[in-house]
């Protein structure tokens, strides 16, 4: 369970860190470039990572 806390608390961190830097440097280019980011990061973090657990052999 707290390792679903901290992932949400991880997240929450690179959205902040990438939303102040795109409010201090507004590009669409860079925009596109965190948008990915953070999908990727989401991707990764709620979605294939449960699937990866739960086809551990080592349980």
């Amino acid at each position: 369970m707290s390792d679903k806390i901290l992932a949400a608390l991880a997240f929450a961190m690179l959205v902040g860190f990438l939303a102040i830097l795109l409010i201090w440097v507004p590009r669409l280019d860079l925009g596109l470039v965190i948008g990915a980011t953070v999908l990727l990061a989401f991707i990764d973090m709620f979605i294939l990572s449960p699937q990866l657990k739960s086809a551990d052999p080592r349980k």
